[in-house]
């Protein structure tokens, strides 16, 4: 993390002590101890007022990503940073969904900017899961869908959740039952049956994602599916659907007949 300092005029390059050293060959104008440098301020301040004025699809990734890390990292130039991290991951979305971890490995990545990303992250997925818990799914399904896909569609792992909903089929609970590898999940139907009888719920939606990003079902995708579905099928409970979700698009098992 770079530290506060003053800075003024000189005749070398400028090296802004930082989280991944980089260096600056910038000279800048002398501002207050612990300011940010006259050129990097000004470019923040642009960089607001067009996210401001034409909301994110005014701005590319990396320029969404700048504005996250403007908090991160206070008084350092974020772009060669937010290139890095959008050339390692692809895009704005997989660099907020990548883990910690592999976050890490990024030069001028540290505790801070993780922290920062991760806030965000939440943030998006707690907002679209306020949009369709405790209300009527089947009548919200495109807002069911955005949600799957924001906490879903980016995992480097698999992960299975349940959606159990009453006999209004309004969403009661969502439940992460297992996470997985990058090609497997374990998944439990007694325990998911025993979560239902638990909440007295009436319909259940099963969701996992597919790394790969390919939402087609593999054999195991199927079997697993009907092992589930005869289980429910005994306690009296429906199973609308089984989504699986990829990195673009979902794939509805109900919608190809295979529930």
């Amino acid at each position: 993390m770079d530290k506060n300092h003053a800075f003024g005029e000189m005749p070398l390059p400028l090296f802004a002590p930082a989280e991944d050293d980089v260096v600056i060959p910038r000279r800048v104008s002398r501002g207050r101890a612990g300011s940010q440098p006259s050129y990097l301020a000004d470019h923040r301040a642009r960089l607001r007022e067009r996210f401001m004025n034409g909301g994110a699809a005014a701005m590319p990734d990396y320029e969404l990503l700048e504005l996250v890390l403007f908090r991160a990292i206070p008084r350092q130039d974020v772009k060669p940073l937010a290139r890095r991290l959008i050339d390692s991951f692809g895009d704005f979305n997989r660099v907020l969904s990548a883990p910690a971890a592999r976050l890490s490995d990024i030069s001028g990545v540290g505790p801070a900017v993780i922290t920062e990303l991760k806030i965000v992250e939440a943030a998006a997925q707690r907002l679209a899961r306020a949009r369709v818990m405790n209300r009527p799914v089947l009548s919200g399904w495109q807002e069911l869908l955005d949600y799957c896909h924001t906490a879903m569609a980016h995992r480097e792992t698999e992960q299975f959740r349940v959606l159990f909903l009453d006999r209004k089929n309004v969403l009661i609970a969502d439940d992460e039952q297992g996470q997985g590898t990058v090609d497997h999940v374990p998944v439990y139907p007694r325990e998911i049956i025993r979560r239902a009888l638990e909440l007295n719920a009436s319909a259940l939606i099963l969701v996992h994602n597919h790394p790969s990003g390919d939402p087609t079902p593999s054999e195991a995708d199927i079997a697993m599916t009907a092992r589930i579905a005869q289980a429910a099928d005994c306690m009296g409970i429906t199973i609308h659907d089984h989504l699986i979700i990829g990195k673009s698009r979902e794939l509805s098992f109900r919608a190809q007949g295979l529930l």
